[in-house]
């Protein structure tokens, strides 16, 4: 393999890395398309898509009617027709309105066909809270997708993984869906220029600990981050896991952390009940029983239709300050080891 001079570090903001790894992945391959509502000519609710239709045109680029179900199915059948869609959804709570589709079909017919009908389907969803878009856009749903077996649930939470994550989606056999966090669109930083690939498969260790481990994926990533930088003042030292992906879980990197540090606190955006942090502690709870110093704890959002109100959607969403409450509850409760 020839070598390949390494990429300058490059400042980027998320939006434009998920639109750099669309023109990168439209380039690439001719089957490869996009459709949605208002991701041509609008370029995008959130500007992801700004430039696409000029450059690609209205058969890569397609504007879709105001049907979810309608554009999910096309999708399903795209897919099974060789091609690689690319759907997006403008926010979770309107995937609601493709759920037979999303559930029914593209997540069951590769394995009710004994896997003759493969769905290489990719939906980009945005999702979260945290902008006052008030109770019907502010879901975090992504816990209910990764209940179903047949997807793949992935949550781009780092500009790496917003820039190269869709490539390993396009190259999955299976229905992928992206849960892009609409809070992270803005976020700036800088490029890692040694990344050039991702996969679907394992979790990132953002930040090493020793005392206890932060288990979370998406916009709580850099919560986590915040709070561990603030236990880190009173000595405290927070391991942070990125889950990455939801569904497979890669409980064998989280487990690992938690053995170690021997205490975990799971920050989960869904609400407590039924929710995801509650699968990755009874995990824990199965496969780690004997290596914890205290019982597993978790950060979620308060059990209420989220807010339009700033001061009481704050409230009710995970922050910096409720996970280092949390943190300090742990240590006091198992000892501080």
């Amino acid at each position: 393999m020839p070598n390949v001079p390494p990429e300058p570090e490059r400042t980027i903001a998320y939006r434009d890395a998920v639109r750099e790894a669309l023109r990168c992945a439209l380039k690439a391959d001719p089957r490869v398309f996009l459709m949605g509502e208002d991701v041509g000519r609008y370029g995008g609710s959130y500007a992801v898509s700004k430039g696409l239709l000029e450059e690609f045109g209205p058969e890569r680029i397609r504007d879709t009617p105001l049907s979810e179900s309608a554009f999910v199915g096309a999708g399903i059948g795209a897919a099974l027709g060789g091609m690689r869609p690319i759907v997006e959804i403008m926010t979770v709570n309107f995937s609601l309105l493709a759920l037979d589709q999303i559930v029914n079909n593209a997540a069951t017919l590769s394995h009710m066909s004994g896997g003759q009908l493969n769905v290489p389907l990719v939906i980009r969803l945005a999702t979260g809270a945290g902008r006052q878009l008030a109770a019907q856009h502010s879901h975090s749903l992504e816990g209910w997708y990764a209940h179903i077996p047949g997807l793949r649930i992935a949550v781009p939470a780092t500009l790496e993984d917003a820039r190269f994550m869709l490539e390993a989606a396009l190259a999955c056999p299976d229905p992928v869906l992206l849960f892009e966090h609409l809070y992270l669109y803005n976020l700036e930083g800088a490029l890692a220029p040694g990344v050039r690939q991702v996969d679907l498969d394992h979790a990132a260790v953002r930040r090493p600990g020793r005392d206890v481990t932060l288990i979370t994926y998406g916009w709580s990533l850099y919560k986590c981050l915040e709070a561990a930088e603030t236990l880190a003042g009173d000595g405290i030292e927070a391991e942070v896991i990125d889950l990455r992906t939801l569904r497979p879980l890669d409980e064998a990197t989280f487990i690992a952390s938690v053995r170690r540090t021997r205490r975990a606190v799971v920050v989960d955006e869904g609400w407590r009940s039924g929710s995801l942090s509650a699968e990755i502690i009874s995990r824990i709870s199965e496969q780690a029983f004997y290596d914890l110093d205290a019982p597993p704890a978790r950060v979620c959002t308060a059990e209420v239709p989220v807010p339009y109100a700033k001061h009481l959607e704050e409230a009710a969403l995970p922050s910096a300050a409720r996970i280092v409450t949390a943190v300090r509850a742990l240590l006091a409760r198992g000892g501080s080891g």
